[in-house]
């Protein structure tokens, strides 16, 4: 149970304010969009994405042991957050 959790956690709060949480607010602000669409169409690719996301995961697990994922990961976000940085003051 505190595995679900946590992993409800992570994604939850990964997910807040992210590029799709925004283009999902942009579609339900349009007058001419029905919002319950827009939910089932939003939470339906969410949930796609999250299935592809589980299903290369756990396939990939078995070629992918010896290589240190969380190392990469982790890797991965700090070298997007310092772009981010250096393109902020950039002026970009």
């Amino acid at each position: 149970m505190l595995k679900l959790v946590t992993v409800f956690a992570v994604v939850f709060l990964a997910e807040l304010g992210d590029k799709t949480q925004l283009a999902t607010l942009l579609f339900a602000s349009d007058r001419n969009q029905n919002p319950a669409l827009v939910f089932l169409a939003a939470a339906s690719a969410l949930v796609l994405s999250t299935a592809i996301a589980v299903l290369v995961g756990s396939q990939g697990a078995r070629y992918l042991e010896a290589v240190p994922l969380k190392l990469v990961a982790g890797i991965g976000f700090v070298a997007l957050g310092g772009w981010t940085l250096v393109e902020h003051f950039r002026g970009a």
